[in-house]
């Protein structure tokens, strides 16, 4: 079961910029097909990283302050967050390795 959280322009300061924890920023749309592939991917490392990663899931059609905010013209858009500051940017083509790498740096 994912432990991914809902990130909305609320509470995305509080969960994103002042976490404690690396953040995994899923920027994601219900119509994409590519979002809805990598959706596993993403759950499984919400729940292999419990403790040690937050991993939150931006709508892009609900958060549209979010998706200017962040200059997201695609999806999915995933980034990499460590200490309030994107540190990577993925696409929804990268693979479970490349995000364990970044993860486990």
């Amino acid at each position: 079961m994912s432990k991914a959280v809902e990130l909305t322009q609320e509470n995305f300061d509080a969960l994103v910029i002042d976490a404690k924890l690396p953040v995994l920023v899923d920027f994601w749309a219900e119509w994409c097909g590519p979002c809805k592939m990598i959706e596993p991917l993403i759950d499984e490392l919400s729940v292999k990283y419990e403790g040690k990663l937050v991993v939150g899931k931006v709508n892009v059609d609900e958060q549209k302050e979010l998706v200017s905010k962040y200059g997201i013209r695609s999806v999915p858009s995933i980034y990499f967050v460590k200490d309030g500051q994107p540190q990577e940017k993925f696409s929804g083509s990268e693979s479970r390795e490349n995000f364990i790498e970044v993860i486990e740096e």
